[in-house]
């Protein structure tokens, strides 16, 4: 199932939306902010279809 959440840049501070697969648990992926292009960390836990813990984290 695939559920889109809103994250904030640790940078620049833009919002945008991220897509998750939420059939995988625990997902840890870099990307790159849509408006500054500096790459952050994502850390997503998910448990019955929905995200439970979304950690954003700048390298």
């Amino acid at each position: 199932m695939q559920l889109t959440e809103q994250v904030q840049c640790p940078f620049c501070g833009s919002r945008f939306e991220l897509e998750f697969d939420t059939t995988i648990r625990d997902q840890c992926f870099t990307t790159d902010c849509e408006v500054c292009c500096r790459p952050f960390e994502v850390s997503v836990q998910c448990e019955g279809g929905e995200v439970t813990t979304l950690d954003i984290r700048g390298e």
